[in-house]
């Protein structure tokens, strides 16, 4: 008997559209395949390396030839990117889009004292005014009952230094999907954030050198950095049983911080 089979009728994604921000790799590569297996089709954004995200689309099509999944290339610069990104998925799904998952963002570690205002404008596009704007978007265009998923960092309940920058431009976007989730409650649509620990892919590990990533080991379960699959049901949860869950902002980084 298949996951799927599990999930009551009204928890089911099969034939609704997930639309995902970073969709070709890393957690949100992961995430895709994992809705694609409970047979919902994909939208998937990349921001460099076609012919990456173009293999992985055909891998999940060959894997999953029952879904249909469309990539589209951004470097979000502006608030309208985000917005064409979200037209060009109700385009290539008339059906529209049930599920929104945001995965973008940019490390920068240094003491505040070091930033540059160009390192800080980068770090508040890709932390802060993207995930607004995602969530803009989201709430105007998707279906009814609809799922927004954001993701920022268990770092938001660190006291810690070199990552203020980081900290501060991911702080707001638990706060607009509060607000969000408030606002889009009329029309069934949830808004939550997901907070991992330092998760052991290549985002983490081409930011941080080696003494700290065996650091970072050392204060969490099982002596271990977070997994790709340790926050993947985090998510599937979030998009199917797990819809009575709004303005959350869930903590998953195996002791490393709570709050």
């Amino acid at each position: 008997m298949s996951a799927s089979s599990f999930l009551a009728p009204q928890h089911q994604i099969k034939g609704q559209t997930a639309i995902i921000t970073g969709g070709t790799k890393n957690l949100g590569g992961a995430v895709a395949k994992e809705l694609a297996r409970l047979e919902a089709n994909l939208f998937l954004h990349y921001r460099s390396d076609p012919q990456q995200a173009k293999s992985f689309q055909q891998e999940i099509i060959k894997e999953f030839p029952q879904v249909k999944v469309e990539i589209y290339q951004a470097d979000f610069k502006v608030a309208d990117d985000v917005a064409k990104f979200f037209q060009a998925g109700k385009a290539a799904f008339p059906q529209g889009i049930d599920i929104a998952v945001n995965n973008i963002g940019q490390v920068i570690k240094k003491e505040i004292t070091q930033f540059t205002e160009e390192e800080f404008e980068s770090l508040d596009l890709n932390n802060n005014k993207v995930a607004f704007f995602f969530i803009k978007e989201a709430g105007l265009n998707l279906n009814d009952n609809g799922r927004i998923v954001t993701l920022t960092t268990s770092l938001l309940a660190a006291y810690t230094e070199y990552y203020g920058g980081y900290q501060g431009t991911k702080a707001g976007v638990e706060f607009y999907s509060k607000a969000a989730s408030k606002e889009l409650l009329s029309r069934g649509i949830t808004s939550n954030t997901v907070s991992p620990g330092p998760m052991e892919t290549s985002f983490l590990i081409n930011s941080e050198k080696k003494e700290a990533l065996e650091f970072y080991k050392t204060v969490a379960l099982h002596q271990r950095l977070t997994q790709v699959s340790d926050i993947v049901p985090i998510i599937r949860f979030l998009v199917t049983e797990g819809t009575w869950i709004t303005g959350q902002n869930i903590f998953a980084s195996g002791g490393f911080t709570a709050r």
